[in-house]
């Protein structure tokens, strides 16, 4: 069989398909972004051939894993002709037995099949290393309210290269964050799908990146990343107080009292006694404004400390006194030829 490394897969796996024969706990868990799940072991054979490893020793437990793949055989060759390609890649944690045997099967099949060479940990290691390159980044500062999101959306709608870090998060990074949002992805396979995204990306171009914390809700940026992002070039918004409440009264005025107070008393304690209980009054006889304005005072002091930090790399500030998200971001997608010898910094 063909051993390929984990750049041949990364540049391959839109056209060649790249087949996951670990357990499916272990791809729920994270998983190479755009790979298929097909086990060798389910989770409880997995383990049996685990305990009989420590047990017996590894001839034990290659034969209960031959016992227990025999009757599966036609099945795995079914689900890869499934996939309508003559070639396949095929990787398992770390280019050991599963995708050696899974790759055996399927050359008698009479497939092409490739293994990625130590296997997802392979992956993993490219990501890492990725991150700890310098990298072209822009970051988009402002106040909670300030539409960082959808200003990046529609810069990326433009034409211009943006990674929606709350997007890939299920979270928008406050203690509102999750509402209505999926369930969020363990931290691997955030950082896994942040990977594949900025991978492909033309990286002598900037890359625009929302200012965010370490961690978004529970999952956490790569370590790497975030120091990057401490000292990339940053854009701030000026967005007045007024457009900002009514962007979060808008943004979340949908969801039921019970959810709305559950989230404020999850700050209750950084808001201090008196102003979470104003807030949840106020948001008991409806006045989601006055909520709003509570909640900013207590955010918008901890974006101004985060703010002094990054004072030394902010490259510009834009003082905006309307919400017009297209007419920002066209202003913004001008900025790094406005700013190209401190915003392009990072070339090298």
């Amino acid at each position: 069989m063909k051993k390929i490394d984990v750049t041949h897969v990364l540049e391959s796996i839109q056209e060649i398909p790249l087949i996951d024969v670990r357990s499916p706990s272990e791809y729920t868990f994270a998983h190479i972004p755009g790979a298929i799940n097909i086990p060798l072991f389910t989770d409880l054979e997995r383990r049996r051939v685990g305990i009989c490893y420590k047990q017996e020793g590894q001839k034990a437990a290659i034969k209960l894993g031959l016992k227990l793949v025999g009757p599966k055989m036609v099945h795995f060759v079914e689900s890869a002709e499934a996939l309508k390609s003559d070639k396949l890649m095929i990787h398992c944690w770390r280019g050991g037995m599963r995708s050696a045997s899974m790759a055996w099967l399927l050359q008698t099949a009479g497939l092409e099949v490739m293994v990625l060479q130590d296997g997802y940990k392979a992956f993993r290691r490219a990501l890492l290393e990725y991150f700890a390159q310098p990298l072209p980044i822009i970051i988009l500062g402002g106040k909670t309210g300030s539409g960082k999101t959808e200003i990046l959306l529609e810069l990326m709608r433009q034409g211009h290269q943006v990674v929606d870090l709350e997007g890939l998060a299920n979270h928008r990074g406050s203690a509102f964050g999750s509402l209505g949002l999926p369930p969020q992805p363990s931290t691997e396979q955030f950082q896994n799908e942040l990977f594949m995204t900025m991978y492909v990306m033309d990286h002598d171009q900037p890359i625009w990146l929302e200012d965010e914390s370490s961690s978004i809700g529970k999952v956490g940026l790569p370590e790497d990343l975030w120091k990057q992002m401490s000292h990339a070039p940053v854009v701030m918004l000026d967005i007045p107080l007024k457009e900002r409440v009514r962007r979060l009264v808008d943004e979340y005025g949908e969801f039921d009292r019970a959810t709305l107070g559950e989230a404020i008393q999850k700050i209750g304690k950084k808001l201090g006694g008196q102003h979470e209980k104003r807030a949840m009054e106020a948001l008991k006889s409806g006045e989601l404004a006055i909520v709003a304005e509570i909640l900013l005072t207590y955010y918008d002091k901890s974006y101004d400390y985060v703010k002094n930090r990054r004072n030394q790399h902010i490259v510009d500030i834009l003082t905006l006194q309307h919400d017009s998200i297209a007419e920002t971001a066209s202003v913004l997608s001008e900025i790094p030829n406005k700013q190209n010898a401190s915003i392009l910094q990072w070339k090298k």
